[in-house]
């Protein structure tokens, strides 16, 4: 990974928030490292909105400032809002998708994601009124997400069985052709709010109980999270689902968590939980393999913390012109996602997309049949316990993800390093960490790293 891409997202963090709101956020998000030293330069041209560049952010706590379509300055030769014609909700594009923006390979898009949490049906489907009730005021609560709460109709919503995220694209991609691979650069991944929530639903997560009722292996029925009592499904009603949400707010760069008469403080770390290119060939958008949750071999629902500002995500391309999208973006997550949610919250994201050709070196080999991600520090193989989707059920057997990450380490190291498969598997135990991504996704997740510093 180039320092380029450090550059870049300080830059983009110091236009968005400040010169001495970026130096705070640098500090406590960990976003760009040492280049919070790096002057400011002039943005790219071609964003869509020709006052997408000019409009002021509006202040709030903690140095993050609200921002709204359109608000604060706008990196890249690309701007893309979420609006509700160029949004899915809780369906990711399939191969013969439409796409709502295209752009030249190399080029850089900065993309307005918007969190699910506030509007979900069990919340009320009324960020308004559910922000509100934790003190955000209605100016502070952003217009897109209040506009695809209020009028998303371009699929009827069944709260049983869609994902619950907003997915924002497709984009077209000029000269990406099935067979070659999407490099997903990350510059930069910026809170437009200075508020996250943290959810666990439908009775999902680590502690879950059984479809049948029962406690899961490993724990007792009184260990289930949330606590079986506060799920009162039967009634039908979206809001009987005991949905448990803790609202957390930012203050001075940390994600604050109230208990009794304590607070608990984190460092926020932004990504976007979903970064992909359409995989289903199915033609039905609302397509079981389709479906926003279970992450595949084109991405989606990925939920590695790592692919922050910084990082490089490699993913297979089965579509013409890749039809990229991003969602579910993360203020903040730790690895497993226990719960069921990250502290999710709407984020600003700047990427820069690159197609790499069979054979031209510019992606590793792995990364033309599964996802491969990359930062200044290390390379990352990743394995999924159902990489086709829902195409054939799904599998949350972490042993079957752990499987596929070591195998796809190993061709890695075999294929990029010239390792053979004896020494590679020996250094992989000796060396490298292996981390469970999610267990939370249907298709459950586990990545490993591989550090540069090694092969120095």
């Amino acid at each position: 990974m180039t320092d380029f891409l450090a550059r870049d997202a300080a830059e983009t963090l110091t236009r968005a928030l400040g010169r001495r709101g970026f130096l705070r956020a640098a500090a406590a998000v960990g976003a760009v490292g040492a280049a919070a030293t790096a002057t400011a330069c002039t943005t790219g041209g071609g964003a869509t909105d020709p006052v997408s560049t000019s409009s002021p952010a509006v202040p709030f706590s903690g140095g993050v400032p609200i921002l709204q379509p359109g608000q604060g300055d706008i990196p890249g030769d690309h701007y893309l809002r979420s609006e509700v014609e160029q949004v899915l909700w809780g369906y990711v594009p399939n191969v013969h998708s439409k796409e709502v923006l295209r752009m030249k390979s190399g080029e850089t898009v900065t993309i307005d994601a918007v969190s699910h949490e506030g509007i979900l049906e069990d919340q009320g489907r009324d960020p308004v009124a559910y922000f509100g009730a934790k003190g955000v005021a209605k100016s502070d609560v952003l217009a897109d997400a209040v506009a695809i709460a209020d009028g998303y109709d371009r699929t009827p919503r069944d709260f049983d069985k869609d994902g619950p995220h907003i997915v924002t694209g497709p984009v077209f991609v000029e000269g990406a052709r099935p067979g070659d691979v999407l490099k997903i650069e990350t510059l930069a991944a910026v809170p437009r709010v200075p508020y996250g929530v943290v959810s666990s639903r439908h009775g999902k997560g680590a502690l879950a109980r059984t479809a049948n009722g029962e406690a899961p292996a490993g724990i007792s029925l009184d260990e289930v999270m949330p606590p079986v009592a506060t799920d009162r499904r039967p009634t039908g009603d979206p809001r009987d689902y005991g949905n448990v949400s803790t609202f957390t707010a930012i203050e001075e760069g940390l994600g604050v968590m109230p208990f009794g008469d304590a607070k608990v403080r984190f460092p926020l770390r932004p990504f976007m939980g979903m970064m992909g290119v359409a995989f289903s060939p199915d033609t039905d958008p609302k397509a079981a393999s389709a479906n926003s949750i279970p992450p595949t071999r084109g991405g989606g629902n990925i939920d590695i913390r790592l692919l922050g500002a910084g990082s490089a995500f490699y993913l297979p391309i089965f579509a013409e012109g890749a039809l990229f999208y991003v969602g579910d973006p993360h203020m903040a997550m730790g690895d497993g996602e226990a719960a069921l949610t990250a502290m999710e919250g709407s984020l600003r994201g700047t990427f820069r997309l690159t197609v790499c050709k069979p054979g031209s070196g510019d992606a590793p080999e792995v990364a033309y049949k599964y996802p491969f991600g990359e930062t200044a520090e290390s390379w990352i193989p990743i394995g999924l316990s159902d990489p086709d989707g829902s195409q054939n059920g799904q599998s949350s057997d972490l042993n079957v993800a752990m499987r596929r990450a070591v195998v796809n380490a190993l061709d890695f190291l075999e294929q990029e390093k010239g390792m053979d498969r004896a020494t590679a598997y020996a250094y992989l135990s000796a060396a490298a960490d292996f981390t469970v991504s999610q267990v939370v996704d249907r298709t459950v997740g586990v990545h490993g790293q591989i550090y540069k510093s090694h092969f120095a």
